[in-house]
C-alpha cells in the first residue's frame, strides 16, 4: 500500500520531450512494485527512507537523496524498506529526444542511478505538476517547463555527482573534493589542494585520474561552472559577482571558460533562463 497523489495525462502538445504522468507517495514498509515492464522513461527521486532497485541483473540499494531511472522495455523491480520505507516521488515522461536530454544528464545506457542534494526543488516542481492538472495550453505550457527544469536540475548535479562517486574509494581525493567545495570561491590552487591534503601536485594528479578520471584542475572548474550555472539561474546577481563568487578574480576568463563547457555566454544563458521563468508566470497570471 502506498499514500499517493498521481497526475496522469493523455492529450499533448509537445513531441521533442513530454509529460506523461508524475507522482508523489509515502510506500508502507515492502510496498512493492513488478516485476513489470514501463513503456515510458520515469524517474523516482527518493525523500525519505529506504528501498531497493533491480533492473539489468543488479540491485540496488537506496536511500533519502537519491533516485533511480527505469528505461522503456525493461524488467525493473522496486520495494520500500522494511523498517525505513521511503517517500519518493516520480516523473514519466518520452518524447523523440527524451534519451538525449537524459544523456544530456547523466542518465540512460546504463547509468541509472543518481544523486541530488536539491530534493526540496525537485518536490516543488513535482507539486506544481501535481496542481496544474488540467487539459488547458496554459498549464500544457507550465508542464512542459517543469519538466525541462526537474532535468536541469539532475543535468547540474551530474558532473559533480558522477565525479565524487568515482573517486569515493581514495581518501586523498575525498579530502580534496571536499575542500574544493568548501573554497571554490577563493583563490585556490590545485598546489592549495595538494597542501591541504598533505601530498605533492604530482601524486595528487595520478590519484584524481586514477579515481575521478579527470584531474585536479579539471574537477576544480567543473565544479565552479556548475555552480555559476546555479546562480546565474537562481540569484539576481550581476555575471560579474557571480564570476567572483565563484573563485574567478578576471570576468573575461570567467566568460571563456563558461562559453567552453556550455556553449554560450554567462549572459546569454542568464537572459535565456530568466525568459523562460518570465514566460512561465506571465502564463500563470494568464490562467482563469
Amino acid at each position: 500500500m502506498e499514500d499517493a497523489y498521481v497526475l496522469q495525462l493523455s492529450d499533448r502538445k509537445f513531441s521533442d520531450l513530454y509529460l506523461c504522468f508524475c507522482g508523489y507517495a509515502k510506500c508502507e514498509p515492502l510496498h512493492s512494485f513488478g516485476p513489470a515492464v514501463r513503456s515510458n522513461y520515469l524517474i523516482h527521486y527518493i525523500l525519505e527512507g529506504r528501498g531497493s532497485y533491480r533492473a539489468g541483473g543488479r540491485r540496488y540499494d537506496l536511500q533519502a537523496g537519491q533516485g533511480f531511472l527505469i528505461e522503456p522495455g525493461t524488467q525493473i523491480f522496486y520495494e520500500a524498506d522494511e523498517k525505513e520505507p521511503w517517500t519518493y516521488l516520480w516523473i514519466g515522461f518520452n518524447g523523440q529526444r527524451a534519451q538525449e536530454y537524459l544523456d544530456d544528464a547523466g542518465l540512460g545506457g546504463g547509468r541509472l542511478i543518481f544523486q541530488s542534494g536539491q530534493g526540496e526543488e525537485l518536490k516543488r516542481l513535482v507539486f506544481r505538476m501535481l496542481k496544474n492538472y488540467t487539459i488547458t495550453t496554459t498549464d500544457q505550457f507550465l508542464l512542459e517547463g517543469s519538466l525541462y527544469l526537474f532535468l536541469s536540475i539532475l543535468a547540474q548535479d551530474h558532473a559533480l555527482s558522477s565525479v565524487q562517486g568515482q573517486g569515493a574509494d581514495n581518501l586523498y581525493v575525498r579530502k580534496a573534493m571536499d575542500y574544493i567545495q568548501d573554497n571554490y570561491g577563493h583563490s585556490i590552487r590545485v598546489a592549495d589542494i595538494a597542501e591541504y591534503v598533505c601530498i605533492n601536485r604530482s601524486y595528487l594528479y595520478t590519484l584524481f585520474r586514477e579515481h575521478a578520471g579527470i584531474s585536479p584542475q579539471e574537477y576544480l572548474s567543473d565544479y565552479r561552472l556548475a555552480r555559476a550555472a546555479e546562480f546565474l539561474a537562481a540569484a539576481e546577481l550581476s555575471v560579474e559577482s557571480v564570476a567572483y563568487s565563484c573563485g574567478y578574480r578576471d570576468p573575461a576568463a570567467f566568460g571563456r571558460a563558461f562559453k567552453g563547457k556550455y556553449g554560450v555566454t554567462p549572459l546569454q544563458y542568464q537572459k535565456k533562463y530568466r525568459a523562460q521563468q518570465e514566460e512561465l508566470q506571465k502564463k500563470r497570471r494568464e490562467m482563469p
